[in-house]
């Protein structure tokens, strides 16, 4: 179980705040776990009051600088939990600081469950929606356009509603906002019937891949592939649903995957030159693995071994080239890397800032072993996907722009007026995000 990044600060051992991966350290004034809706109206209040800045967070999984403040944070833990479910809409309403893996047992008790998710379960409900985080499959949308409505609390404190039925705009906006617009209090999710998934892993090969994309998207209910760099090795995964009964846990994979990857992790960072050589080892011990279990229990995968992280959406179309080209830098420039480049795919959508607005898109995303250097990696393979229209996850890193972002998404300004509207004071802002939306000093 991942600790959370707060707890030091909860114990009154010193006003410390970090992230998952490290990558973020800040000291703020103040840390607040407001226990209920109505402390969480009077923190904002005082904030707007006392020309002061909040910033929320969930689990702290985000790699940005999002939660960054030397000021307020307020951390939803303690509002968590079903609000209501009805099994008869295939709905529930839930409170924001709910967690991923928390809300899979509990709505699978309902009998319910949510359509798709990620691999990594530990966010909150609000902050896996408010950065576009996103599963797999051709069919699906990122985890926000699950949402049905939001309960928010503005700037000035007002407790407001609003759905693709209410507050359209608002809606459509604070579906994906970082946080900017208010404080997601609520999420009412549409959901399905709790269903059981088949889990199949195997070792392919990158043209094996490449060259059966389209079938191996369309033929299976989620489809994604791991590409190891140095290598012609790919972990294939797909996940389609069953009625077959649950398989035992394989530990052996959880084994590979956490513990001997880990191992191999430490090798590279102590001799970076062996990271080529070990990128190649894992593609080759990739183990061919097939289990069943209920929706919630297959689609996360433990992630022990930490990194950081740089991921991409691109139009699905340019989705070959970019990784070609991503794989002639990786060759060309020797990077010390044996994380492999992870590869999904997303249905368009419609929301303003979400990175598959518009268009069916494929995600590429980089990692590099917690300790080790990644910036120079990482920066010789952005320019690759911005060239080809990417927008960046927003709770990844990345070096792009407010004029860059701003011709990236065509709704971009009417965020930015909406936010400027909700927000005239900037409670809500940091110094990255002040950048991010070109609003000058926060």
């Amino acid at each position: 179980m991942t600790t959370s990044p707060l707890n030091a600060a909860a114990e009154g051992r010193t006003r410390l705040w970090q992230n998952w991966s490290g990558s973020v350290i800040c000291h703020p004034a103040e840390i607040s776990y407001p226990e209920n809706l109505d402390r969480l109206v009077e923190l904002v209040k005082k904030a707007n009051g006392g020309g002061r800045h909040i910033r929320v967070v969930g689990a702290g999984h985000s790699f940005t600088r999002l939660v960054e403040t030397d000021d307020v944070i307020v951390s939803l833990d303690k509002i968590s939990g079903v609000v209501s479910t009805d099994a008869s809409r295939k709905q529930a309403t839930v409170w924001a600081g709910t967690r991923l893996k928390d809300l899979g047992a509990l709505l699978f008790e309902a009998g319910l469950a949510q359509e798709n998710l990620g691999d990594i379960d530990e966010q909150s409900i609000a902050g896996a929606v408010s950065t576009g985080t996103h599963g797999t499959g051709i069919n699906f949308g990122s985890i926000a356009t699950q949402i049905e409505a939001l309960t928010m609390v503005t700037a000035n404190g007002e407790v407001i509603e609003c759905s693709a039925d209410v507050n359209r705009d608002l809606f459509k906006a604070a579906q994906v906002s970082v946080g900017a617009l208010g404080v997601i209090a609520r999420v009412t999710l549409r959901l399905d019937p709790a269903f059981r998934l088949r889990r199949d892993s195997r070792r392919a090969t990158l043209n094996e891949c490449l060259s059966s994309l389209d079938e191996l998207k369309k033929s299976n209910r989620n489809y994604e592939f791991f590409w190891f760099p140095y290598s012609d090795y790919c972990q294939s995964k797909t996940l389609n649903v069953t009625t077959d009964q649950p398989t035992p846990v394989n530990r052996f994979n959880l084994l590979m995957e956490n513990r001997v990857f880990w191992l191999l992790s430490e090798c590279c960072r102590l001799a970076p030159g062996l990271s080529p050589a070990m990128s190649r080892l894992s593609g080759r011990l990739i183990p061919a693995v097939s289990e069943v279990n209920y929706s919630h229990r297959i689609f996360p995968t433990p992630r022990l071994v930490r990194f950081q992280e740089m991921e991409y959406n691109v139009p699905a179309e340019e989705f070959v080239d970019a990784l070609l080209e991503i794989r002639q830098c990786i060759n060309e420039h020797r990077f010390a890397v044996h994380f492999p480049v992870e590869c999904r795919f997303v249905r368009a959508d419609d929301i303003w800032l979400s990175p598959a607005s518009g268009r069916d898109s494929a995600y590429l995303a980089v990692h590099m072993y917690k300790g080790m250097p990644y910036r120079e990696y990482f920066d010789a393979l952005e320019p690759i996907l911005q060239r080809h229209n990417g927008r960046p996850h927003w709770g990844k890193m990345h070096t792009m722009t407010a004029a860059q972002l701003s011709e990236r998404y065509p709704r971009w300004g009417d965020f930015c007026r909406l936010r400027a509207e909700m927000d005239p004071k900037g409670v809500f802002l940091n110094p990255y995000l002040a950048d991010l939306f070109g609003v000058g000093d926060s």
